[in-house]
């Protein structure tokens, strides 16, 4: 449990015991909750009709947002690799001495 879970808790059973009705007082926190939670959603903006459709667009650009950095990350690494291996290479080429008939 969180802590204010065990705080919420703690209060519910302290108001039962001193002779409160634990429906009531379940009922209590529960519209409490509600009401915070709309208070939470008024201040972050999203009270109106779209907004539901708005976290849907929003999850699908942040989808397509961690495909698209994913592939890039993946390309990026693709080119590093090849970069090395060619290097690799003409460093062997070096080495061997097949660059020299080249340079003629």
């Amino acid at each position: 449990m969180t802590d204010d879970t065990e705080m919420l808790t703690r209060l519910v059973s302290q108001l039962a015991d001193r002779g409160g009705d634990l429906v009531t007082i379940r009922a209590v926190v529960e519209e409490a909750s509600e009401i915070g939670a709309d208070r939470a959603l008024h201040k972050l903006g999203l009270t109106d009709a779209r907004a539901a459709k708005d976290i849907g667009e929003l999850r699908e650009l942040l989808g397509a947002w961690r495909i698209a950095r994913r592939g890039a990350i993946r390309s990026a690494l693709g080119w590093l690799a090849k970069a090395v291996i060619a290097l690799l290479l003409f460093g062997m080429a070096v080495r061997f001495g097949l660059m020299d008939g080249l340079g003629r």
